[in-house]
């Protein structure tokens, strides 16, 4: 076995030739045998075999592999003092290679040693970028669970970081293809991780660009495909892939596949969708989605029946008044139910739709459907303004921290709903309907507008409480469950955050990925 003082004399005579390097061939190799002794000559071979790699490329596949075994070594500082140097051996046909065996160390449980294998990685990054996301591609595809998990999270939080000359436009377009490739299967978490990567690229935050990501999220969604209601990993898929594709939606980028999908094969299903969450009103996240949604919706080839759709809907949330009984009082044993949350993604979506073909609403064909709307309407603001006034009478006074307890966060929130009702109602209790009332829906945050002026859900309203709580996060809503009966004050929350992934029981795989090689693949 190589000692320590042969180590030493044969760095000698390496470090003191300056040309021709390459007739010392013996000296290297008793060098790369110091990773079959003890310790203290393992790490000497760790610093000694990548300083003069470089010099001896017959001998570079023995040298890769020596440095390998001490990356695999049981001693902990010889491991992290062998993968601090695998960047030297990165150079030109090597680079791939490092970059596999690099994204493969990514699954140790070792904090110092996982940095050192983050750092390694992105210095090589550096050197040659795709050649590197060569070696990640191929363990995200081919790799163990727990190689490709961590390989997707590298690159979803350490991509945004590299300098634009490491992260060009081919560099990016690479990336874009090799995540298609992913993307045929994966789990409803690595989709939503791929979103964030592919979002982060500047050459897909052009309009050209968040259309290609419409596509790929429309694919993912299975637009193409009947809705099958009562599975929830259908539903669950549906939920996270609009969520994706909502925030890519602008009026040049329309949200048109997704809004007809929901009008024809979601909207009729409403009521039979199974929940992919406990305890979460699924019917009303949907909704929200669709009301996020229509305001970019496009050219609609079947606009007449999908916003039948959408209005029918509506009304089963929009009840005509109650019969009255010979004495004047309800024949009933109680009022309609008013579902304030529901209504105002309807509402909001049907105003959205609706100035797209004010026939619809207009027509003499359909003076009836008119009729029996204004009724509706009216009796919907009767209840309205009750439960507005109740509101403001609640919250009056209250500002500062009184407004930032949870019963009175959810007051705010319920009172953005009803005003925001009010408005579109006001707006289409115009004759003809008129549609150009704005609001902003309840769970989203405040928007500016030209002139660096706010508007809120409030606007074209009387003044609500000056005090507001901070805009929430995307996907921590507060969801406002209506009162029942006349008009009580009867408010909840729900947190939903994103799933972890699609159960299977898919051609691709969501949620099970097929069966992966394991072992060692360097």
């Amino acid at each position: 076995m190589t000692t320590v003082e042969e180590l030493y004399r044969n760095y000698g005579i390496l470090a003191d030739a300056t040309d021709n390097l390459g007739q010392y061939k013996a000296s290297y190799q008793a060098i790369l045998d110091g990773v079959k002794s003890g310790a203290k000559e393992k790490r000497l071979a760790a610093q000694f075999i990548p300083k003069f790699f470089k010099h001896f490329p017959e001998l570079a596949d023995s040298a890769i592999n020596a440095q390998l075994d001490l990356c695999e070594d049981e001693d902990l500082s010889i491991r992290r003092q062998a993968i601090k140097e695998l960047p030297q051996f990165a150079t030109g046909d090597n680079l791939p290679r490092v970059a596999d065996i690099l994204t493969q160390l990514l699954q140790t449980d070792d904090n110092a040693e996982f940095n050192l294998v983050n750092n390694a990685l992105i210095c090589i990054f550096k050197i040659d970028a795709k050649g590197t996301l060569g070696g990640l591609f191929t363990q995200i595809i081919q790799g163990e669970d727990i190689v490709r998990e961590r390989a997707i999270k590298f690159l979803s939080t350490k991509l945004k970081a590299l300098p634009e000359e490491v992260m060009n436009k081919e560099v990016e377009e690479y990336i874009f293809v090799e995540s298609k490739k992913v993307l045929d299967d994966v789990t409803g978490e690595e989709f939503v991780l791929f979103m964030k990567i592919l979002s982060n690229l500047k050459n897909l935050q052009t309009v050209s660009g968040r259309q290609q990501l419409v596509e790929l999220v429309a694919e993912q969604a299975d637009l193409e495909q009947v809705f099958n209601p009562a599975d929830p990993d259908s539903v669950d898929r549906l939920l996270q892939c609009t969520r994706q594709a909502v925030p890519l939606f602008s009026k040049n980028v329309h949200s048109t596949r997704f809004v007809t999908y929901f009008c024809e094969q979601v909207l009729p299903n409403l009521s039979s969708l199974t929940s992919p969450v406990e305890g979460l009103d699924i019917q009303l996240e949907v909704l929200k989605l669709l009301g996020e949604m229509t305001p970019f919706c496009g050219d609609m080839e079947k606009l007449e029946s999908n916003l039948k759709q959408l209005f029918e809907k509506l009304l089963e949330y929009m009840p005509l008044p109650p019969e009255e009984a010979e004495n004047g009082e309800n024949a009933g044993n109680e009022e309609p139910k008013l579902q304030f949350s529901y209504v105002e993604c309807l509402l909001f979506g049907f105003h959205q739709l609706g100035k797209k073909l004010p026939d619809f609403l207009t027509a003499k064909l359909n003076a009836e459907r008119l009729k029996d709307f204004k009724i509706r309407l009216q009796y919907f603001a009767r209840g309205l303004q009750v439960y507005i006034r109740q509101l403001r009478l609640a919250l009056q006074g209250k500002t500062g921290e009184a407004l930032k307890t949870d019963e009175n966060k959810i007051k705010v929130v319920a009172l953005k709903i009803t005003n925001n009702i009010n408005v579109l109602i006001k707006d289409l209790f115009h004759n003809p309907p008129s549609y150009k009332s704005t609001v902003t829906l309840s769970w989203k945050p405040v928007q500016k507008v030209e002139g660096g002026q706010k508007r809120t859900a409030e606007e074209n309203t009387s003044s609500p409480p000056k005090k507001q709580p901070p805009a929430q996060k995307r996907d921590t809503r507060q969801i406002y469950n209506p009162p029942s009966g006349k008009y009580s004050g009867n408010l909840g929350n729900f947190s939903y955050e994103q799933r972890g992934g699609f159960r299977g029981g898919r051609g691709r795989g969501w949620g099970g990925r097929g069966n992966r090689t394991r072992g060692r693949l360097y």
